[in-house]
């Protein structure tokens, strides 16, 4: 292994939405699916879905974005439920796209968040496994001040084949939960949280280098350097080559500076990574 270095009510017609709704033409064995409503709320957030299809077409890969039509497939019930938890329910939907695209007779479907970033897409490889999830390395301080990191993993980066016996298993444990739920849940219920705690059990197929940039590794990065992007390092046991920039969690004054930084991940600099 190379070490490194250093709404939600719909508000729209459903089935209007369908009509209106350009599918794509399938033309390759592979598609790559992403969403995100519009307009964007952050300038850089095209740069990430830029690169992700640029990455798409030179593979020959076929590339499909959604709007709110993502959000079609899921039951009236579900969507009120999640509608202070947007997330739950994008969580959700994501599953139901990508089994959707395998049902229509693509052999791959790979899922990226529209925060994330291919920035080395030469050496961004998809794996042979029949499924596979993202890494997290979380890093952030302890009640004591002192830096930690999480091994973790992510749905931002998905990517499934015909034939698992994940992705199925994944969506009705996902619904059932949220169906069942009485109380508040968190915004990584059924995202990272759950899959986290399926990995630590049948130890799931992941992709070292489709990673997850926390902000505390975020500034470091703008920053040129520091301790959490060194432990950052010294956790993950392969060098990234894409990464979700978590812009949910980014502060307003990162948010301002993230054009500098996806400059610093697209310049393929060594001392980063």
């Amino acid at each position: 292994m190379e070490k490194k270095p250093i709404l939600l009510k719909k508000t729209y017609n459903a089935e209007s939405s369908r009509l209106q709704m350009k599918q794509p033409v399938v033309s390759s064995k592979t598609i790559v699916l992403q969403s995100h409503r519009k307009p964007l709320p952050y300038p850089w957030l095209k740069q990430c879905l830029q690169s992700v299809e640029s990455w798409s077409k030179k593979n020959h890969y076929d590339y499909f974005f959604m709007g709110d039509e993502l959000f079609d497939p899921i039951e009236e019930s579900i969507l009120i439920k999640t509608r202070q938890q947007t997330v739950i329910a994008t969580d959700l939907a994501r599953l139901l796209a990508q089994q959707k695209y395998l049902q229509q007779g693509y052999q791959t479907v790979i899922w990226c968040d529209a925060d994330f970033l291919i920035f080395d897409p030469d050496r961004f490889i998809i794996p042979q496994t029949s499924y596979a999830l993202g890494r997290e390395v979380w890093v952030q301080r302890d009640k004591h001040n002192k830096l930690k990191a999480y091994s973790k993993v992510h749905n931002a980066f998905l990517m499934f084949r015909q034939g698992n016996s994940f992705l199925d298993f994944y969506t009705d444990t996902a619904r059932r939960l949220v169906a069942m739920n009485t109380g508040s849940m968190p915004p990584q219920f059924i995202g990272p949280k759950l899959l986290t705690a399926l990995h630590n059990i049948v130890q799931c197929p992941v992709l070292e280098t489709a990673g997850m940039l926390c902000p505390l590794v975020i500034q470091d990065l703008m920053n040129g350097g520091g301790a959490a992007v060194d432990l950052f390092n010294q956790t993950s046991s392969e060098s990234i080559r894409a990464a979700n920039l978590c812009s949910s969690l980014v502060s307003e004054q990162q948010n301002r500076k993230m054009n500098t930084l996806i400059e610093k991940l697209t310049s393929q600099d060594p001392a980063l990574f």
